[in-house]
C-alpha cells in the first residue's frame, strides 16, 4: 500500500525545509495540489516533465503537482525517504548546474495497487495524465498498431481487473470512473519516443474501449470523443541510470546527500500540440515549444538523432567501444554517421522552419561527444526491436522507390542483428552482450535455426514480428542487410563500414539529388 508514515528526514529532505543553496535551481514546494497523474516514474520523467512543470509552478503557481507511479519499488521508496525530492545533475564539460524539481505529491511503486492510479485519474482535480512507459509499455502490435490481444495482461484488463496491469488499461478504467462520477474533461499526454505518440495512444484507448461490453463501450467512447484530448509531443534529453559517480557529483553541488540523483545532459527539448482539454501548466516558461504540427520535429529527432544514435551504438559496441563518445571519435564511425545523417535520413524529412539542419547536425555531434556524461553504447543499443522499425521503415521505402540502396541503414540493421542475434561462432563482445531487448529470446531462437547471415536476416524480416512486412517485400534491401551481417561476422565491423562507405560513394549522384529535393522547410 502507499506509505502513510513520515520517514526520518535525510539531508535532502531537510533541504526542502530551508533555503535551497545558491547556484541550485529549484522550487521550494508549497502546499501543492495534484493536477497531473504520471504513469512511468523513471529517470526520463524526473529529468524532463518534472523539470518543466517545476519551472512553470515556480513562475505561476497552480495545483500542478504530480502523482506518479512506477512498475518498480526502488525509486518510489527512495523518494519517500527524501520527502519526495531528488536532484537532476547536468553533466557536461564546463557545467556545475543542478536542479531540485519539487513537484511530486505522491509516488507509487510495484507493491502498490494500480487501483490507486485509476482512482487518481478519476478525480476531478486531475487535469492531465502523462506517460513515459517506453514502446513496450503500450502493449500494441507493431504490425497493426492495435492492442496486442495475445497479451495475457491486456486480456486480464479487458476482463475487468480491479487493478489493471497495463498503462492503457489504467487510463481507460480511470476515464470510466471520471465519466461515471463527474464527466469533466482531461488530457492524456504521451511523452515517449513514438511517432505520433498522441494519435497512437488515442487509438489504443479507443480500441480498448471498443472491446468492452456494449453497455460500457458506447457511453465511454462518447465521453472520450467529447471530453478527452491526446496531443502529440516530441521529447528530447539524454539521461543515464544513476551510479555512485553521479551521487558524488550531486552531493558536491548540493551540499546534501541524494541517493537518487538523475544524471542528464544540459540539452533539453519539448515540442507539443496545444490541445489540452482542462488547461495545462505554462511549460513554455522552461522552453517548451507549442505548435499545430509536431510531426516534422518528431521525424527530425527520430531519424537524425535516434536513428544515427543506433548506428553509433551498434558499430561502437561491435568495435569494443564502451560509450557513445568513444564510438563517435572512431574515424570510420564518424564517417558512417555523417553519411547516414546527410545522405540517407535528411533527404527523407521536412526540416521545421525554426531549425537549421547544419546547426542541428553539428549540435548532435557535440552532444554525442559528451565524454563526461559517457552514455554507454549498451544502453543506447538496448530495445532496438521497438526503436528501429519506426526509424527506418519510411526512409528505406523512400530510397528504394528512387533506385537508391540506403547502405548505412542496411549497416545499422546488420549491426543490430550482430549485437542481439549473433550466429553460432560469432562473438559480438561484452558491450553488445550487455544490450537488453524484449525480442532477444525470439531473435536467439531464429539465430539458432539459421546457418548463414542471409538466412537469419530473411527469417527476422519474414517471421521475427519486428520489422514492418513492407520491408520484407524489398528483397534487394533484405539481401544487402544480410551481406553486411556476413561481412561483420567474417571480417569485422570496420570492414563492413568501409564497404558501406565505398558503396555510398558509388551511388548515382543524380538519384541522391532527386531524393534531396524533398528536403525542404515549412
Amino acid at each position: 500500500m502507499l506509505s502513510t508514515q513520515t520517514p526520518a528526514p535525510t539531508d535532502l529532505a531537510r533541504l526542502s525545509q530551508a533555503t535551497i543553496p545558491p547556484g541550485v535551481r529549484g522550487h521550494n514546494r508549497p502546499s501543492l495540489g495534484t493536477g497531473i497523474v504520471h504513469i512511468g516514474l523513471g529517470i526520463f520523467h524526473r529529468a524532463h516533465l518534472a523539470v518543466y512543470t517545476a519551472k512553470a509552478v515556480n513562475a505561476d503557481g497552480g495545483d500542478w503537482g504530480i502523482f506518479a507511479s512506477s512498475r518498480r519499488d526502488e525509486t518510489p521508496s527512495a523518494m519517500r525517504d527524501q520527502d519526495l525530492l531528488y536532484s537532476v545533475v547536468d553533466i557536461a564539460p564546463g557545467t556545475e548546474a543542478i536542479t531540485v524539481p519539487a513537484v511530486h505529491t505522491a509516488v507509487l511503486g510495484h507493491g502498490d495497487p494500480s487501483a490507486l492510479v485509476v482512482a487518481e485519474i478519476g478525480k476531478a482535480g486531475t487535469k492531465i495524465v502523462t506517460l513515459t512507459i517506453t514502446e513496450a509499455g503500450y502493449t500494441f502490435s507493431p504490425g497493426t498498431h492495435q492492442l496486442d490481444l495475445d497479451s495475457a495482461l491486456v486480456q486480464g484488463d479487458l476482463a475487468g481487473a480491479t487493478s489493471p496491469a497495463t498503462a492503457i488499461g489504467q487510463i481507460v478504467r480511470g476515464l470510466q470512473l471520471r465519466m461515471q462520477t463527474h464527466g469533466t474533461p482531461v488530457t492524456v499526454l504521451s511523452c515517449d519516443n513514438l511517432a505520433d505518440n498522441g494519435d497512437l495512444t488515442a487509438d489504443l484507448v479507443r480500441h480498448f474501449a471498443e472491446l468492452l461490453p456494449d453497455d460500457e463501450s458506447a457511453a465511454l467512447l462518447e465521453y472520450i470523443a467529447s471530453s478527452v484530448t491526446f496531443p502529440n509531443s516530441m521529447v528530447d534529453r539524454i539521461v543515464l541510470d544513476t551510479d555512485d559517480r553521479h551521487r558524488a557529483m550531486a552531493a558536491a553541488r548540493l551540499g546534501a546527500r541524494d541517493t537518487i540523483p538523475v544524471p542528464a545532459e544540459p540539452f533539453t527539448m519539448w515540442v507539443l500540440q496545444d490541445r489540452f482539454a482542462a488547461g495545462r501548466p505554462r511549460w513554455e516558461v522552461g522552453g517548451a515549444i507549442f505548435t499545430d504540427d509536431v510531426t516534422p520535429y518528431d521525424v527530425l529527432k527520430l531519424r537524425l538523432l535516434n536513428g544515427t544514435h543506433s548506428l553509433l551504438a551498434y558499430l561502437g559496441a561491435l568495435d569494443g567501444q564502451a560509450t557513445i563518445p568513444d564510438a563517435r571519435f572512431q574515424g570510420f564511425i564518424e564517417q558512417a554517421a555523417n553519411t547516414l545523417l546527410r545522405q540517407e535520413y535528411l533527404p527523407t524529412l521536412t526540416v521545421p522552419a525554426e531549425i537549421n539542419a547544419d546547426e542541428y547536425i553539428n549540435q548532435l555531434f557535440s552532444r554525442w561527444s559528451n565524454s563526461v556524461l559517457a552514455d554507454p553504447t549498451s544502453r543506447v543499443g538496448s530495445n532496438g526491436s521497438g526503436k528501429l522499425p519506426q526509424r527506418i521503415t519510411e526512409p528505406v521505402q523512400h530510397h528504394i522507390a528512387r533506385g537508391v540502396m540506403p547502405e548505412h541503414i542496411c549497416l545499422t540493421v546488420a549491426g543490430f542483428l550482430a549485437c542481439l542475434a549473433p550466429l553460432d561462432g560469432h562473438e559480438p563482445g561484452p558491450f553488445a552482450r550487455a544490450m537488453v531487448d524484449p525480442a532477444k529470446g525470439r531473435l536467439a531462437a531464429l539465430s539458432a535455426e539459421c546457418s548463414t547471415a542471409k538466412e537469419l536476416v530473411w527469417a527476422v524480416f519474414s517471421r521475427g514480428d519486428i520489422f514492418a512486412p513492407v520491408l520484407a517485400e524489398q528483397p534487394g534491401f533484405v539481401d544487402r542487410v544480410g551481406e553486411y551481417l556476413e561481412l561483420i561476422m567474417r571480417s569485422g565491423v570496420r570492414t563492413a563500414a568501409a564497404e558501406a562507405a565505398r558503396a555510398s560513394l558509388n551511388t548515382d549522384p543524380a538519384a541522391h539529388r532527386a531524393a534531396g529535393a524533398s528536403t525542404k522547410r515549412t
